[in-house]
């Protein structure tokens, strides 16, 4: 075990002149290269110094000073995870050299602790969060079905999500692979220190740092009583026009599509970006085409000028033909119609 973490300490970095005691410096020797998780040198400095300081409680049973400012656990917890650490390092071949393979060695190991102590303990290091240690493939994406730019698999939808007939925003894991790639660290470092702050009960600061969360795009979400660090995304449906809320069959055109997705993880095929910023795209429920269903009951039109797909047009005509849901109507205004006298009555 010792050499290999020898070996890595050299390969990472030589060892610093400044800074440190005999126990446990890596902590005070990072913080001249970390500031709040945040990397200002080398991608390698937090490997050096995990390894480091694994090397240095095996000689001496002591922890880094300063850890316990970043984590929750008392020392004697701290020691134990030092204890699983330079074992599981030990088992480990080859050892991990990378930011993210030592960072997915401590997620692995310490699994079973508090989600604030291994975050504080990777921010400690300055190395990726969970969210960022997910395997990320390389190369081109995988392709996707009927011509999208990509897909989207979401958590469960609330209720509140649905706006009305053909608009719902989603959230979707950051865990995933694609999503992993992006997480601003801003909000990464948020993540965490809003979980040290709601372990300590100092539920202030952790809605102040939600806010910030917030603010970028992201949400914490509370799924099976794990908290999940998830990015939001307002989805158009494509090729359909719901009636607006003040309008014949709005309320009803919403009170379905809540029907449709509420509590249900979706798949969403994202194809296009429209002018207030919303991804415009295909949902899929349980293999039902969204779309589809609510075409099908007489709940939205078909918006050809924007989508020829023929079969959206056949399921408007069948609905129509059969006189179901607005077209009970002789002659129901169009919703896009609607929108512009609104404008032009300004």
């Amino acid at each position: 075990m010792g050499n290999a973490l020898r070996f890595l300490y050299g390969e990472c970095c030589s060892k610093p002149t400044t800074g440190g005691g005999a126990a446990g410096g890596g902590g005070n020797w990072v913080n001249q290269h970390v500031h709040h998780g945040v990397s200002t040198s080398t991608d390698n400095a937090g490997v050096s110094a995990l390894a480091r300081d694994i090397r240095q409680f095996e000689l001496t049973s002591q922890v880094p000073e300063g850890l316990s400012k970043h984590v929750v656990s008392s020392k004697k917890a701290q020691s134990n995870w030092y204890t699983k650490l330079s074992e599981a390092w030990a088992q480990t071949k080859p050892p991990p050299k990378s930011p993210q393979e030592v960072s997915k060695l401590v997620i692995s190991t310490l699994k079973n602790h508090k989600k604030a102590d291994v975050e504080g303990l990777l921010s400690f290091y300055g190395l990726p969060l969970s969210q960022s240690a997910v395997e990320v493939t390389t190369g081109p994406a995988p392709p996707v079905a009927n011509g999208a730019k990509y897909e989207l698999n979401t958590l469960p939808v609330d209720e509140k999500a649905v706006a009305d007939g053909d608009t719902v925003t989603v959230y979707v894991s950051t865990l995933t692979p694609r999503e992993a790639a992006c997480v601003p660290q801003a909000v990464q470092v948020a993540a965490v220190e809003r979980a040290k702050a709601r372990a300590q009960r100092n539920y202030t600061k952790a809605d102040a740092l939600h806010k910030q969360i917030i603010d970028a795009g992201y949400r914490m979400l509370n799924i099976h009583n794990e908290e999940i660090l998830a990015r939001k995304y307002r989805i158009r449906l494509r090729g359909i026009d719901a009636p607006e809320s003040s309008m014949p069959y709005g309320k009803e055109a919403k009170e379905e599509l809540i029907r449709l997705v509420v509590g249900k993880s979706l798949k969403v095929l994202i194809f296009d970006e429209d002018r207030y910023g919303r991804c415009v795209g295909d949902i899929y429920c349980n293999g039902v085409f969204i779309q589809e269903r609510m075409l099908k009951k007489g709940l939205v039109w078909h918006y050809g000028a924007y989508d020829k797909r023929p079969e959206l047009e056949k399921w408007e005509k069948d609905a129509r033909d059969k006189r179901i849901g607005l077209w009970a109507s002789a002659n129901p205004e169009k919703p896009w119609e609607w929108r512009k006298n609104r404008r032009e009555q300004r």
